[in-house]
């Protein structure tokens, strides 16, 4: 049973799609209410107390005083959104609201890609594919070039949802792709995410690799 107005997180801190929720979270002055659930997927055997809250089972899934479970994590912000409007995660209406969910569905979409790669690269060396490996590199690229581009803009629009989920894109490149420098030629994005990363929202949540 959930406490009145508290919300549980099923939660992973290896997750970046939980990272985005938290900062989130942080930056609309919620992160207190929520109760975090330590919540482990993937492999090969199924969570079944997740799977009742999201058939999916897939994190981050959040339950509200309701009952009525919210998932996947662009959902989970707008609920968010709607809790604290003035927080401004994601503009109401007209142009700045179709820009923030584009740089959304850019940064999400460089992360579907890295764990994507991600997986391929836990294969088994001779089994990898080096065509599907080139292509995700390609896609990756292009979309730090097409970031690089806008970078000052990113910089001069008032912070949310765009600039969250990109912001954890470029991290968890960092992250778990060390060997793939994103930077060399890419300065004023570069220097984009060294503001983003002094945010007390992204500093409280950092990127971890536990058990």
């Amino acid at each position: 049973m959930i406490r009145e107005s508290r919300l549980l997180l099923h939660w992973s801190p290896r997750s970046p799609y939980v990272r985005k929720v938290m900062i989130a979270a942080h930056e609309a002055g919620l992160e207190d209410r929520i109760d975090t659930v330590r919540t482990v997927v993937g492999g090969t055997t199924p969570h079944l107390e997740l799977m009742e809250d999201n058939p999916l089972g897939k994190l981050p899934t959040l339950i509200p005083p309701d009952g009525t479970a919210i998932y996947d994590s662009y959902v989970i912000v707008e609920y968010f959104n709607t809790l604290k409007p003035a927080a401004g995660l994601i503009p109401r209406e007209g142009p700045a609201r179709i820009v923030a969910l584009r740089r959304h569905a850019l940064g999400n979409g460089i992360l579907d890609i890295l764990l994507q790669w991600l997986g391929e690269r836990g294969r088994p060396a001779e089994r990898q594919s080096e065509p599907h490996i080139a292509l995700w590199r390609s896609k990756i690229a292009a979309c730090i070039v097409a970031l690089e581009a806008e970078a000052d803009d990113l910089a001069a629009t008032p912070f949310g949802i765009g600039h969250i989920a990109i912001g954890v894109a470029l991290g968890y490149l960092d992250f778990r792709f060390k060997a793939e420098p994103w930077r060399p030629g890419q300065e004023r994005l570069a220097a984009w995410f060294e503001s983003f990363q002094r945010r007390p929202s992204v500093v409280a949540h950092p990127p971890v690799d536990d058990s």
